[in-house]
């Protein structure tokens, strides 16, 4: 299993695929990772606002041994319980979820943690207690979420990137042919969604970002 190395954060960087059922509900998840793997994405998330917390596990459990299988990582969005349950790789955390140092107590030490933030104080205050990764957002008007926090705009994340020395994960909005602008601007990857989720192919989709990002997508093995 490919794992970041807690010695190496400013490696975990390039394409981060947001599992999010809601946004295309005729599209098997399962076959979004497998596709999204085989074309070179080794980073994901899953998450499901709504689902119980038993129909959350059966769906993130399949999930989950489908990125072990695949050798790609995986991460579960607010929730250290469904997290620990399925044994992923880590856990995303929004602003209103679990304080971080309560997480890493649930979670230990060997488990990633990100967080979300939306401006320069949460930024600030979300590097002092040393995640793994931010995810900072939306830059542009999100396509799979109405109530989202104000954009922040390329603008936004160029004036966050000397608050942290963390990996950046761009979020909101971001189509192919931003990338390349969404990195100068200071972001180590992007984390999408719509973009992957509804693309009309999968594979063509994902290779075009990693295409924008060259040497980006590769967690250190630890």
């Amino acid at each position: 299993m490919i794992r970041m190395s807690a010695t190496h954060p400013h490696s975990f960087s390039g394409l981060y695929i947001i599992l999010d059922p809601s946004v295309c509900p005729s599209r098997s998840l399962i076959e979004v990772l497998k596709t999204a793997a085989e074309a070179g994405a080794v980073l994901f998330q899953y998450r499901n606002k709504t689902a119980s917390m038993r129909d959350a596990y059966v769906e993130a459990l399949a999930l989950r041994q489908a990125a072990a299988k695949a050798g790609v990582l995986f991460i579960v969005n607010d929730r250290c319980d469904l997290a620990l349950a399925i044994d992923a790789d880590g856990v995303h955390l929004g602003q209103g979820d679990l304080p971080l140092d309560l997480a890493r107590n649930v979670m230990g030490s060997e488990k990633l943690i990100g967080i979300s933030t939306h401006s320069p104080t949460q930024v600030r205050d979300a590097t002092a207690g040393k995640p793994d990764y931010l995810g900072f957002g939306p830059i542009f008007t999100p396509g799979s979420k109405q109530d989202h926090d104000p954009v922040v705009g390329l603008e936004g994340l160029r004036a966050i990137r000397s608050l942290t020395p963390l990996p950046v994960f761009a979020i909101g909005g971001i189509h192919i042919n931003q990338v390349d602008e969404v990195i100068r601007a200071g972001a180590n990857g992007v984390a999408v969604i719509s973009a992957i989720l509804k693309a009309p192919d999968i594979s063509h989709a994902v290779r075009s970002f990693l295409d924008q990002m060259p040497g980006l997508n590769s967690p250190a093995p630890s």
